[in-house]
């Protein structure tokens, strides 16, 4: 629909502009957009400069030729010929734009920058065609290429199918192509895979097939983007003969409109007299019960084996692949898979052996999986890796290997011995066994003075306050004072503020419940008339528990006003929690806390004091939601009028006790 409607817009302008010109006769010579030698690209992609006669460049830039650029890397793509240490890369967009988008949430703007064919045709393209010196003794041409599409995944197997042509014309052996496309279902990689290219782009509604504002903000599902592996063309698919002069033209085009950039990286073009097999492989694990990796999930197990040569490789005596199933696992029985050839379980050696045949140019994609062991310690480390056995000489004997490697990183070391440490490195993940505490605390230690507090357990969020934003009040953690660790959390809440909260994620605990609630906190002993209520409330708002304190006028001076503390009894209604010191009331002192369930229908709130220990035992009947719904506190006032000087309290140590569905 996005395409219709643009389209029809461009019919009219376009229209509406012919009507406009032919009252107008031109008599300058139209310039070719984006033109000149191409001299530097040309350089920059040849192996040896000595092979280049002539060059010329054109795209439909009218402000210069920036749909190529010439870098020494931009993100995943690094020079393959070092020599030089660049590589080129053409567009139909801006070339190197990142990200690819012009603008970096408007899927608008993934129809590049338009240039002057912004009304459909002809479409953007960027080509470079060279006149090569073909050395002696050489007869074949092989060159690196990848290619990156925005068209990709959503327009796969349509009629937008932006295009990499390569053509080499041989006097001798005539003409050669070479053609990539987004059509052609090569894509190995997406957005994940290619960070930094500006082709790491995700769909913000997380669904790639329809159209959506984009960034560069990782999601699974959402990516919105792909590319192939980095291929070495050549060999048979472009013959040539000793002593002759070629021409090779690389040509990035739109197909199907001018929606949607794509590029090309290309370099090392060189020379070579044989063809040859090259074989990448690489291996991907997904945990199919989500998050992090725990013990009892699945894992699924993705590996792709690319022939990028151009000889084929051929279903040789032997196994063409294995995999020993990693330690700490378990074989899912009949879980093993492949797009072609035969795959299977070899259970008395633990392993996956795989069978076929792989032609040029062709990537083979098996699947397996495993189970988790129980009772792995947190941290430790599922390592596999599987091996490719192939012919490297074409003598119908697999005497290469090639090990998988995990694309996501370079653990710096040359395991096959090829001098590159970036294609051998196993797939690691690491168990993220949670064990279920029995009590978690907050204690404000690590979290910064004046902001607010959040608490993680073994990195699962389970506790946030909200921000303080009203002038005048506090609702901050507190450097200056506290009962044992270097923070508190100071709360100064006057009528006129909205209510504020400490919000719980005790699901995210193996949806744990809370047993009991506690807490250190100390007040002033003297102020005007004020009261802070704590009310403890499940996901729809309904009161669990209620706290309750109030300064009271007892008529006793120099101090009029003192502390009590309430508690809420849904029968009796609000009853003072009543202690043996000060007259029962609280004064300037470090007091804990606790309101803990008692049975199915009570709760028990316990008041200590530092030094002395427990001073006030109430049971109270439990209000309307039981502790299990446990997600907020909500601190408030509800005076008429608030005292001049507003009351602080300090809260510290805060724990929570927490049992598990069985």
């Amino acid at each position: 629909m996005r395409r219709l409607l643009f389209n029809n817009f461009m019919i009219i302008a376009v229209l509406c502009l012919g009507l406009f010109l032919a009252f107008i006769i031109i008599t300058s010579e139209h310039a070719l957009a984006g033109s000149y030698d191409g001299q530097d690209l040309a350089l920059a992609i040849l192996k040896d400069d000595s092979t280049l006669v002539s060059s010329y460049y054109e795209d439909k830039d009218q402000e210069g030729h920036r749909q190529e650029v010439i870098l020494s890397s931009l993100g995943t793509m690094a020079p393959t010929d070092e020599s030089d240490g660049v590589f080129a890369l053409l567009s139909t967009g801006i070339a190197g734009n990142t990200p690819v988008t012009t603008n970096a949430e408007n899927p608008g703007d993934e129809r590049g920058t338009w240039f002057r064919n912004k009304y459909g045709n002809p479409r953007d393209f960027s080509e470079l065609t060279m006149t090569l010196q073909v050395p002696l003794y050489m007869h074949y041409l092989y060159y690196d290429v990848q290619f990156f599409s925005a068209e990709y995944p959503e327009y796969v197997g349509t009629k937008y199918n932006d295009r990499l042509t390569i053509t080499v014309v041989s006097p001798s052996q005539g003409t050669s192509e070479y053609i990539f496309d987004v059509n052609s279902g090569y894509f190995v990689l997406d957005s994940h895979d290619i960070p930094g290219t500006g082709f790491d782009i995700f769909a913000q509604s997380g669904n790639p097939s329809n159209v959506d504002l984009v960034d560069t903000t990782p999601r699974t599902p959402g990516a919105d983007a792909g590319a192939s592996n980095l291929i070495s063309i050549g060999g048979d698919i472009h013959p040539v003969s000793p002593g002759e002069q070629i021409t090779v033209t690389i040509r990035v085009q739109d197909v199907g409109d001018n929606l949607f950039d794509s590029a090309a990286f290309i370099d090392n073009l060189r020379f070579s007299g044989f063809a040859k097999t090259e074989m990448v492989a690489s291996k991907k694990a997904h945990d199919l019960n989500g998050g992090e990796v725990e013990c009892n999930d699945t894992l699924r197990y993705e590996i792709a084996i690319s022939n990028t040569g151009t000889a084929d490789q051929s279903d040789n005596p032997g196994n063409e692949f294995e995999d020993y199933i990693p330690e700490n696992t378990v074989y899912v029985n009949g879980s093993a898979s492949s797009s072609y050839g035969t795959i299977s379980y070899d259970s008395n050696e633990n392993k996956i052996v795989w069978n076929g045949s792989i032609p040029a140019e062709t990537t083979r994609i098996l699947e397996f999986k495993v189970v988790t062991n129980n009772g792995l310690a947190n941290g430790v480390i599922i390592s596999n890796q599987g091996t490719v056995y192939w012919d490297s000489n074409e003598d119908e004997t697999n005497d290469a290997e090639e090990l998988t490697d995990n694309p996501y990183i370079d653990d710096g070391i040359d395991q096959d011995g090829d001098g590159e440490t970036d294609d051998d490195d196993p797939t690691d993940v690491t168990i993220f066994a949670f064990d279920k505490p029995s009590v978690v605390t907050e204690d404000f230690s690590d979290d910064n003075a004046g902001g607010n507090a959040t608490q993680y357990y073994l990195s699962r969020k389970w506790f946030i306050t909200d921000d303080n934003e009203a002038y005048g009040s506090s609702f901050e953690v507190a450097p200056s004072y506290h009962y044992s660790t270097a923070n508190s959390f100071k709360t100064k809440l006057r009528q006129s503020d909205e209510a504020k909260y400490w919000n719980y994620y005790l699901s995210a605990l193996e949806n744990a419940t809370m047993e009991w609630w506690e807490i250190w906190f100390a007040c002033g002993d003297t102020s005007e008339e004020y009261n802070l209520s704590l009310d403890f409330q499940n996901d729809n708002d309904q009161n669990i528990a209620r706290i309750r304190f109030k300064y009271v006028n007892n008529g006793t001076r120099p101090m009029d006003w003192i502390l009590e503390m309430y508690y809420y009894d849904p029968i009796e209604g609000w009853s003072r929690i009543n202690t043996p010191y000060y007259g029962g009331y609280l004064r300037n002192n470090w007091y804990k806390l606790r309101i803990a369930k008692e049975g199915t229908s009570s709760i028990i709130y316990t008041l200590s004091m530092t030094d002395i220990g427990e001073v006030a035992n109430e049971t109270g009947g439990q209000l309307g939601a039981s502790f299990s719904g446990f997600e907020k506190v909500k601190f408030s006032s509800n005076m008429e009028k608030d005292p001049t000087v507003c009351p602080m309290f300090f809260w510290d140590e805060h724990s929570i006790g927490l049992t598990y569905p069985t």
